[in-house]
Formats: C-alpha cells, structure tokens, sequence
C-alpha cells in the first residue's frame, strides 16, 4: 500500500523537477500576456532556438501577415506581436533584432522559431538549434515606433 502511493508522489517529483530545464528566464519576470499586450520592462529569456524556412513563404502567420523568410521575423508562445527582440547565439555571439509576428515554437523546450533569415545571421541554419538568450528591446505599444519599423523592414 506505501509502496503505491510512493510511485505517484516520485513520479510527480521528477517530472516538476524536469520543468524548469527547458528554458531560465533572467531576471524573473511576470509571465508575458499576447492578450493585454504588456511585457515586463527588461524581458530576458534563455534557451533554445530553431527556424522555419521558405516551406512557409506566403502562408499567414498568426498576426495575419504573409511570412517572409527573407525577413528578421520570429514566432513566441506568448509575447505580444510587434514586440521587438534582440537575439544573441550564445556560442557564436551574432546578434540580430527581429520583430514577433507568429506563434510557436511548438517543440517542447524551445522558446523561439527564426525566420531563415534570422537564422542565417545568427549562423544556425546549419544546426538547426542553438541556445539563445532574447531581450525585449521594443514592444508593439512602444512610442519608439522607428524601432518597430525599422526590425520590421529588415531583410536579406
């Protein structure tokens, strides 16, 4: 009887264990909310990154634009569209600024999908992963619109 309800409990140990291997986030900050459109002052988030490619070109991303591979674009779970980002490849050092106009990634343990040409300047289009750290350095509601405008103009 002890013994059965021993395995649940070590069960739910090591999966709540687990759970914060995927991805740290620095400093803590509150969860982002895609729906108010807010995002903690100094949003920084580390972990992995893929990328999607010309496969997608001309399908709507989830803010209803056409994707674009050839533009510094990225899909987030849950950071507000427009938000602007600075990602750097925390092996190699590349920096890129993209804009969020997708969801995803839907791979457990990734935090952020690159537009090819995102990946391409970060150099890991070869890989198809790195660790990554991401910095909000604009949001969709920011007064700096040249910043938005600017990520968004970016192409290869």
């Amino acid at each position: 009887m002890i013994r059965a309800l021993l395995r649940p409990a070590s069960l739910l140990l090591a999966i709540l264990s687990l759970g914060g291997c995927a991805a740290e986030q620095t400093p803590p900050a509150a969860p982002p909310s895609a729906s108010s459109g807010a995002v903690a002052p100094g949003f920084v988030q580390t972990g992995m990154a893929s990328w999607y490619g010309a496969w997608h070109r001309g399908r709507a991303t989830a803010n209803g634009e056409p994707f674009d591979d050839r533009a510094f674009t990225a899909a987030h779970r849950s950071l507000p569209f427009g938000t602007v980002l600075r990602v750097t490849n925390l092996a190699s050092g590349r920096v890129v600024t993209v804009r969020i106009n997708d969801r995803g990634p839907y791979i457990q343990g990734r935090i952020l999908d690159l537009s090819a040409a995102a990946a391409k300047a970060l150099g890991i289009t070869r890989g198809g992963v790195a660790r990554v750290r991401i910095e909000q350095i604009a949001s969709s509601k920011s007064p700096d619109d040249a910043i938005i405008a600017s990520a968004s103009r970016q192409r290869v």
